[in-house]
């Protein structure tokens, strides 16, 4: 296999429809008059190119650490900084496959993009949270009431930090609500500017270090599911979909090292993203569960399309969407498989 490097430049989002009949696979699939199983039997080729989009020593590094990256066909592996990205590279025909909170699909699909939802990374919850200052009064989320909250616009902070709000009986509007990327959000909290700051991540750990305290962990609202997004285009020829099948198996296998290895995972990962190796591993061993993959269920499209209802009720989503034809399940067999 050939491994690459690659970025590609963001395309705005065509609005064009999605492709009809990509979505909802649970019966046979056809291309050309044949089954995609036939069609795709003999799987990728030496010549088959699979682009996928990943993320800072994410899964690529994964596949590496474990001892699985190689393959009978090349990977190019390009580098993005958000998931909202990678579905505008997935829409403009740049990217085969890439993965994303349930929150980029969902504006996406809004704004008619090409994509197509094909497995579910199960993660963390437990490092995204609410936190407040040292000495805050604050000792609820019934206590945000007016208080100035920092949060990341369009992401899983503004999706739990509204259902925490509800669940406490109040409207996002009830609190001062802004909107800061992480480092702005990280700047002003340290400053005293915020009463709270709902954030995740590396800058979890580093202002607990500083004195922050945890109010509230997004551990039950939440979902912990992740996208695995591909292009209808690539799904359609049976090389780079037989390559897909084969990336997804080889990547659960890497999962499963990682999951039993997080000592050596922390020393490959912490130097590749700069962090203290002890920082790393104590949030890989307080993790609420592995990164692992899995087929896709009834109840993460129901998650799904949770998510999108949300932030139309927010006034974010520009329109409600129907999210449950995006869904793909021809890659179930290979998702479930028992790893050998």
């Amino acid at each position: 296999m050939t491994t690459d490097l690659l970025r590609f430049p963001p395309a705005p989002i065509a609005r064009r429809s999605l492709l009809r009949g990509a979505a909802g696979v649970c019966g046979a699939l056809t291309l050309g008059g044949l089954p995609l199983s036939a069609r795709a039997a003999s799987g990728p080729t030496p010549e088959t190119i699979l682009r996928i989009a990943d993320y800072k020593a994410l899964d690529g590094l994964t596949l590496e650490a474990s001892g699985n990256a190689q393959s009978g066909y090349r990977s190019q592996f390009a580098e993005f900084a958000s998931g909202n990205l990678i579905v505008e590279a997935i829409n403009a025909g740049s990217i085969d496959i890439g993965s994303s909170s349930e929150i980029p699909p969902a504006f996406g699909i809004a704004a008619g993009a090409r994509l197509t939802i094909v497995a579910v990374v199960k993660d963390d919850v437990n490092w995204q949270v609410v936190l407040v200052p040292p000495d805050s009064p604050i000792r609820s989320v019934a206590d945000l009431k007016g208080k100035r909250v920092g949060y990341v616009r369009a992401t899983t902070t503004q999706y739990y930090l509204a259902k925490m709000l509800g669940e406490a009986g109040l409207r996002f509007t009830d609190v001062q609500a802004i909107s800061l990327s992480p480092s702005e959000g990280q700047a002003a909290f340290d400053q005293g500017a915020l009463d709270a700051w709902a954030i995740y991540g590396y800058s979890v750990p580093f202002a607990i270090k500083k004195g922050a305290r945890v109010l509230i962990t997004s551990n039950g609202y939440l979902s912990g599911n992740y996208l695995y997004l591909a292009s209808p285009d690539a799904l359609a020829d049976p090389g780079k979909s037989a390559a897909i099948g084969d990336y997804f198996l080889r990547l659960r296998r890497a999962f499963a090292w990682r999951a039993a290895n997080l000592d050596a995972w922390a020393k490959v990962h912490s130097a590749a993203i700069g962090v203290p190796t002890d920082t790393d591993l104590e949030i890989l061993r307080k993790n609420s569960r592995q990164r692992d993959l899995a087929p896709i269920t009834d109840a993460d499209v129901a998650s799904a399309q949770n998510v999108a209802d949300t932030f139309h009720q927010l006034g974010v989503l520009p329109k409600r969407i129907d999210i449950a034809p995006a869904f793909d399940r021809r890659f179930s067999d290979i998702l479930s498989r028992p790893l050998g």
